[in-house]
């Protein structure tokens, strides 16, 4: 049996934290064990289950204390003596690649699953270590096409030598079930609404302002409807502000941060997600699995539509545009409603099946550095 150190930086609710725990709850765990490395300021990381499963949980300095971050990682890196470190930050893993060198780590994997925007401050940052991201690692790594092209470059991508793990969900779990979506719109007293949803952190990257614009515009077509929030975020007084300002508070539900979403998918007609970039989101594959309309901006990458559910309207469209189409498509989709699970199986996004591929890749590669 081996372990792994999973350099997962900042666990907050959302789409790297579920992405990493599939991979890990479809391993076989008694042949590959994982060791989550955390930033101290993380939000969500599941140590429970982590810990019922066999994993570690080691806490770090946040990145903002780089130098702290890579003593901390140093130590455990040394302690452990691992022969794989899998590194999820994308351009930061330059720090955790540069440290896991130094402890002669075999297994060197940076892993890219996001982009960026000119309209994020953070693209500055991405885009003065991006040129180095490739530095120190020995094997590349990516959630998407798109993601690995951006991060580690055409000529390395084209060359093959970024491997593509696709983000990936519990199709299964994340099957529509009309008993769950009546009890659960129920509960919310939400039985004659049209409920537009979102789940994710209210950052910059997520365009989560624009989202209540976006949203106010859909509320004063259909005085029915209601935005469903789930989550939390550096704009969430923003947010609220805005909603305030467009006099939609009764149209407005936020249930704060919540780790029971699957639900939610069942009682939403539609999901919502504006963003300035993304790599490939867990949640818009959750949503189509579940069976509900999807709603990207063209600047999230294609690979997104796991099914005819996925629509991409451009950022530089009017919130009415986009309140028309997530109209039309809520109220089309209500008698058709059923389960995608099967096509976001076939696409290729079933986690039980990339895990095995995943466990693989590490024993391949340990097998190659041996040579």
């Amino acid at each position: 049996m081996i372990r792994v150190a999973i350099v997962a930086g900042k666990i907050d609710p959302g789409g790297k934290k579920n992405l990493i725990m599939e991979y890990y709850r479809h391993v076989n765990r008694d042949e590959v064990q994982f060791d989550f490395i955390c930033d101290a300021d993380s939000q969500a990381i599941p140590i429970e289950e982590i810990e019922a499963m066999g994993g570690k949980v080691y806490i770090v300095a946040p990145y903002q204390d780089i130098f702290k971050n890579m003593a901390d990682m140093r130590r455990i890196f040394n302690y452990n003596q691992y022969p794989v470190v899998h590194a999820y930050n994308s351009t930061m893993n330059l720090f955790p690649m540069f440290v896991a060198k130094r402890c002669d780590i075999p297994v060197r994997i940076s892993e890219s699953l996001s982009m960026a925007h000119r309209g994020d401050w953070k693209t500055i940052v991405k885009k003065i270590l991006r040129p180095m991201s490739k530095c120190f690692a020995n094997y590349y790594m990516s959630c998407g096409d798109d993601c690995g092209r951006w991060q580690f470059g055409n000529k390395l991508f084209d060359a093959g030598k970024v491997d593509v793990f696709k983000t990936v969900i519990n199709t299964e779990f994340n099957s529509y079930n009309p008993e769950v979506r009546e009890k659960t719109r129920k509960e919310f007293g939400w039985e004659d609404k049209l409920v537009v949803g979102h789940i994710g952190r209210f950052t910059a990257q997520k365009n989560s302002v624009h989202m209540i614009e976006i949203f106010a515009a859909v509320a004063k077509k259909e005085p029915e409807a209601v935005l469903c929030l789930i989550g939390d975020g550096e704009l969430k007084d923003d947010m609220m502000n805005k909603i305030k300002e467009f006099g939609i508070e009764n149209q407005v539900d936020y249930l704060g941060r919540r780790e029971d979403i699957q639900q939610f998918y069942n009682a939403m007609d539609c999901f919502i997600l504006p963003s300035l970039y993304e790599g490939l989101p867990v949640v818009g594959l959750e949503a189509e699995s579940c069976g509900l309309p999807m709603f990207f901006s063209t600047e999230v990458t294609r690979e997104a539509n796991a099914c005819e559910l996925g629509h991409f309207i451009g950022l530089d469209e009017s919130v009415e545009v986009w309140a028309d189409e997530m109209l039309k498509a809520m109220k089309e989709n209500m008698s058709v409603r059923r389960s995608h699970a099967k096509e976001v199986c076939e696409a290729g996004f079933d986690s039980a099946s990339e895990a095995m591929r995943m466990q693989k890749y590490y024993f391949d590669a340990i097998e190659r550095e041996k040579r």
